[in-house]
């Protein structure tokens, strides 16, 4: 199987998982979100204690993180598709998975032997 054809699988995989995660985490944060406004409401909180906006960052920074599509086109340009243009180990969700499944960010038949 060409490495093109393998990276196109991969990243499938990757974006499937990234989905699913990105969709559990939508369902999880409607009654949670309804519920720190109502407390919000309920229990007078004013300033940046408010819980629902403190919610809203947290969901701002997940996302974030699982960066869902935010290097699509830049992949495109690779061989090696998302990984080509991620940085194993970095702190977003790509990198962590780069890093468990490669060990660093060269493919394992293209690494270099050290001497």
């Amino acid at each position: 199987m060409h490495p093109s054809t393998k990276a196109s699988i991969r990243d499938f995989v990757i974006f499937q998982i990234k989905l699913a995660i990105d969709g559990f985490k939508d369902m999880a944060l409607i009654p949670v979100s309804i519920a720190a406004f109502v407390a919000d409401l309920v229990f007078k909180i004013r300033g940046p204690k408010r819980l629902f906006y403190r919610l809203m960052v947290i969901s701002e920074k997940f996302d974030s993180w699982l960066n869902l599509n935010g290097i699509a086109e830049a992949a495109m340009a690779h061989d090696d598709g998302l990984f080509g243009v991620s940085t194993a180990g970095s702190d977003s969700y790509l990198g962590q998975m780069e890093q468990i499944v490669r060990g660093g960010d060269d493919p394992k038949g293209k690494r270099k032997k050290l001497r």
